[in-house]
């Protein structure tokens, strides 16, 4: 697998660039898989293939804020992303892995990566709901609850998927209440819980996190170059 840690000017061509990444790998240009890292100097809100704009979105105080909506092609919840929240996308091939054809067995082999790379530096982390990683909060207690940091969302191709979802490390939580509506679908160890007491922030810095991910998914190649213009086509269509 190769990396890259690659962040572009706009909301739209970062979105549009998971995309062209997973049909680049799809028409045979990319070889291997791919992890893509990288992090919105700017809020935008992020919208899954299916949700609802007017109603998991505030959409007043995100014009009134100048933040950006967007609709990615990949399923999953609405999102705020920004500074503090890295974004991680993996392309994988369903040639050296047949069985993850199954949409459950794609996010349980991504998400159980995901925590066995951070377990040693996160104790209490978890796969929990669809496709969300926990933390415990330490120590437990009868009234702790396990509190979100990452939420991912899958895209798949005939011969490769897209996974790529969040990792929450220094964002202004705050902002989730003041520009999101409500999430449609709740996983239920939610418990209905708000955005600022449902979510948190891992107790980790950025290169940290960075460095884990580029060791724990064996991608310490550079991706030499990547889709410019399949971006610049895909990015025109990004905006909600």
């Amino acid at each position: 697998m190769q990396h890259l840690k690659l962040t572009l000017g706009t909301p739209a061509e970062n979105l549009a660039l998971d995309e062209a990444l997973l049909d680049a790998a799809e028409a045979g240009e990319i070889v291997g898989g791919v992890l893509r890292l990288w992090e919105s100097p700017e809020y935008c809100v992020v919208l899954g293939r299916s949700s609802k704009v007017d109603v998991e979105v505030n959409l007043p105080a995100c014009r009134k804020a100048g933040v950006p909506v967007l609709r990615r092609s990949s399923g999953g919840g609405t999102i705020l992303a920004g500074p503090g929240c890295l974004m991680v996308a993996t392309v994988l091939d369903f040639e050296t892995h047949p069985h993850l054809r199954a949409v459950d067995r794609a996010h349980r082999h991504v998400l159980e990566r995901m925590a066995k790379i951070f377990a040693p530096m996160l104790p209490g982390i978890s796969v929990a709901g669809i496709s969300d990683l926990v933390i415990q909060p330490q120590p437990e207690s009868a009234a702790s609850r396990p509190r979100k940091f990452s939420g991912n969302a899958l895209r798949i191709k005939r011969n490769h998927f897209l996974y790529h979802g969040t990792l929450l490390y220094d964002f202004d939580l705050k902002r989730l209440r003041q520009l999101l509506g409500v999430a449609t679908r709740q996983p239920d160890y939610r418990d209905e819980r708000s955005h600022t007491d449902f979510v948190t922030n891992l107790p980790l810095q950025r290169e940290e996190l960075v460095e884990a991910l580029i060791e724990g998914w064996n991608a310490q190649s550079v991706l030499p170059s990547w889709p410019r213009q399949r971006v610049a086509d895909l990015a025109k269509k990004r905006t909600e």
